[in-house]
């Protein structure tokens, strides 16, 4: 039987590749320890929450949900006594862009072209009420490289859709940790996704318990049923909200058009990320 997606889920399996490349490709890394920011963490807390400015701690744990607060204080505000906000979006932006001239170098110029195109109309329609993080980085210059374009545009996009996700799980009723105990009964182990969100034992086992007790998971820590309902309806409701562009600035042959122009650049980005990563990032197949 053919599953039916949505499609502002299939558009986020195809340009959340493309933003997934400044977070584990050795371009990304080694733009970040230029500007002065040594270490996965820095580069990670410091050029993803850059267009906010120079924030401190606490409106990066709102924002990016699921980090132990504990975790993002190790970086923030630490970072910007080593690095401006400026600065490090420079890094951010150049080892992307590098990354994505090195994976993509057998895509064809005209869907890169028409890809950008069609994605920067999207983040032109973008409603942002809600959304700190997708509206703090579509207020962010247009760059000229094309490819630093396309990374931008998909930066917007998944964070719009980010921030959407977050709204739903709140709406649920979880919290960062309970978000993570889901995920992990889901698809994910709980050896690979907890050391690198930074929660204690103590804090994922407390976490653990309260969504047994409020029937999310079973004893043994897998999903209810009642668990799986609620997780597909938050899903459904990450979708829905992300739908909105996808279906007032587009016909459906547009749509098309674009899922046809990302689907070798999404797939050239995906072989380039490890196969399992801690970020939701769509399975290969």
């Amino acid at each position: 039987m053919t599953q039916v997606v949505h499609p502002a889920r299939a558009l986020w399996w195809l340009f959340e590749p493309v933003h997934a490349l400044t977070y584990f490709s050795p371009e990304a890394r080694a733009a970040y320890e230029a500007a002065g920011l040594r270490g996965y963490w820095r580069g990670y807390f410091g050029g993803r929450s850059a267009p906010l400015g120079a924030v401190d701690a606490a409106p990066v744990v709102t924002a990016f949900f699921n980090f132990a607060p504990q975790m993002v204080e190790r970086a923030l505000p630490e970072v910007w006594s080593l690095v401006t906000p400026e600065r490090a979006l420079e890094a951010r932006v150049e080892g992307a862009t590098g990354a994505l001239r090195r994976v993509l170098v057998d895509v064809k110029p005209d869907l890169i072209d028409r890809s950008v195109e069609l994605l920067e109309r999207a983040v032109d329609g973008l409603d942002c009420w809600g959304r700190v993080l997708a509206a703090a980085n579509a207020e962010l210059p247009r760059p000229d490289d094309r490819l630093a374009r396309l990374w931008q545009a998909t930066t917007v996009l998944r964070e719009h859709r980010g921030d959407g996700h977050v709204a739903a799980l709140v709406a649920e009723g979880l919290d960062g940790c309970e978000a993570l105990v889901v995920r992990c009964a889901l698809d994910t182990r709980r050896e690979t996704l907890q050391p690198q969100r930074g929660w204690s034992d103590t804090e994922w086992d407390e976490a653990t318990a309260r969504l047994i007790d409020r029937k999310w998971l079973a004893p043994d820590g897998s999903l209810t049923i009642g668990g799986r309902r609620r997780h597909l309806a938050l899903e459904a409701a990450t979708d829905l909200s992300a739908s909105r562009v996808w279906t007032t600035h587009f016909h459906r042959f547009e749509l098309d058009e674009l899922l046809t122009a990302l689907r070798p650049i999404a797939a050239a980005c995906r072989a380039d990320l490890p196969a399992s990563t801690p970020i939701g990032l769509p399975n290969a197949a």
